[in-house]
């Protein structure tokens, strides 16, 4: 068994935190000892209305239960409340280790049937409110050589889901800014990685059943978001957590083949898509150049071969 994880000391962002998951996160890391900020605009689901009860409520919930946290109703879309949260936290603790992006909303249509504003919204809130909390935070924590951040992807952005082609976009753009500034976070000790969590909350109420929604408790997918915050977190990693089950997932690139110039390459591309798809020998690159150095390495291959 390993060390328990112990964040006494550690300062905390969590956004959209007022109920649901983000209320699980704040919990669970004020409990190990964290001082949490707890972000919520108070809106409904489709991020209509603002109130700052539910951060309030949930701020109350963790000094009740002996921690320290302090309420916050800034809107992830707007950097300068973002930047203004930020600067709160540090005067009131000194700093900033810890961010949990897990603000989000939903505005489910199918593609044919969404408003791009629609589209414009949920990628704004996911994506860009990501981008605003992190970029408030980032520059400190290089100054101080330490930090640890979670963006909340969706296996909706990571394998897709019928009428969310807004959230699922939005979501898999998170895995591609972990990807890139885990390589630049990496030698100050900025560890990120994503979450995609499987829970029973709100924005999946009607969509299954009662007795589903029971096995989905947030507080079971929480615990990966501890692991990811740790002194000892992996870095750049896409961890998959719902009713106590946890997961790896990867973007993995397969061997290929090399087909080379002509005419008719596009033809025979298509015919060989069982060669190109097949997954022995798949790698995880540890960069996008990787994907160029396998081509280049196959090309100059071939030619030795006597290929064109």
């Amino acid at each position: 068994m390993s060390d328990r994880i112990d964040l006494t000391g550690k300062v905390a962002i969590v956004t959209g935190a007022g109920g649901g998951l983000g209320r699980a996160h704040a919990l669970l890391l004020a409990s190990r000892g964290a001082r949490v900020i707890v972000n919520d605009l108070g809106g409904d689901v489709a991020g209509v209305g603002r109130s700052s009860e539910a951060a309030e409520s949930v701020a109350r919930e963790i000094r009740a239960a002996g921690g320290q946290a302090i309420a916050n109703g800034a809107s992830v879309t707007s950097l300068e409340e973002v930047e203004a949260m930020v600067a709160h936290a540090v005067g009131e603790w000194g700093r900033v280790d810890i961010l949990v992006n897990n603000a989000g909303i939903l505005r489910d249509k199918t593609f044919a049937k969404m408003a791009l504003e629609d589209f414009r919204m949920v990628v704004e809130v996911h994506l860009m409110g990501a981008v605003n909390c992190t970029k408030a935070v980032w520059n400190a924590m290089r100054e101080r050589g330490y930090g640890r951040i979670v963006f909340t992807t969706s296996s909706s952005g990571l394998y897709g889901n019928f009428g969310q082609a807004n959230y699922g976009a939005a979501k898999m753009a998170l895995v591609g800014l972990m990807q890139t500034l885990a390589l630049e976070g990496a030698k100050y000790d900025i560890r990120v990685n994503c979450l995609a969590p499987t829970a029973g909350t709100r924005m999946l109420e009607g969509l299954m059943s009662d007795e589903a929604l029971a096995s989905l408790s947030p507080e079971m997918v929480s615990p990966a978001v501890l692991a990811l915050v740790a002194e000892n977190a992996p870095n750049r990693t896409v961890i998959c957590a719902g009713a106590g089950s946890y997961e790896q997932a990867h973007i993995t690139l397969t061997r290929g083949i090399y087909l080379g110039s002509g005419d008719d390459t596009a033809e025979r591309l298509l015919a060989s898509m069982p060669a190109v798809s097949a997954l022995e020998a798949v790698a995880i690159p540890a960069n996008g150049s990787e994907q160029g150095q396998l081509e280049l390495a196959k090309a100059a291959a071939a030619r030795v071969e006597g290929y064109p």
